[in-house]
């Protein structure tokens, strides 16, 4: 088989083109940690949440039920409410649903990821610019975007 024969090799087109598609893994993990540094930063938990969720896996119920809530979140939530956030949170890699003898459950704890991009922060989380709402406003109800 000579040159010009293996040039038209379908195969050989297809490795090809997988080597254009393919990125550096370490442009991905960075785009990854953006995408959650700036969630973590848009949305209405605390230092305090991703703490109790770095000691022990929690619920939704069990978060939004919380006495203390105020320490965890800006704002008062809702289960219903706390579990969309949760599952957006998964989504980014922040959080991974708790898996037990019986499979997933309902709780969840923080990623490795979810800590590297929190050690920027040690105390509080600072708030968002409008800007950077703006953009993960458009991210949560256009994830490709």
């Amino acid at each position: 088989m000579g040159a010009s024969e293996n040039a038209a090799d379908p195969e050989n087109d297809s490795v090809s083109s997988m080597r254009v598609i393919a990125q550096d893994p370490s442009e991905l993990t960075q785009h990854a940690q953006r995408r959650a540094r700036q969630a973590v930063r848009c949305l209405p938990f605390r230092r305090g949440f991703y703490r109790l969720l770095d000691e022990s896996a929690q619920s939704s119920k069990e978060l939004a039920n919380r006495p203390d809530w105020h320490v965890n979140t800006t704002q008062r939530l809702g289960a219903g409410e706390t579990e969309t956030l949760l599952i957006w949170l998964i989504q980014l890699g922040v959080l991974r649903r708790e898996v037990d003898g019986q499979g997933l459950t309902e709780r969840v704890r923080i990623t490795p990821l979810g800590r590297d991009v929190l050690a920027d922060w040690p105390e509080e989380i600072p708030a968002a610019g409008p800007l950077s709402r703006v953009m993960h406003w458009c991210r949560r109800r256009r994830p490709r975007w």
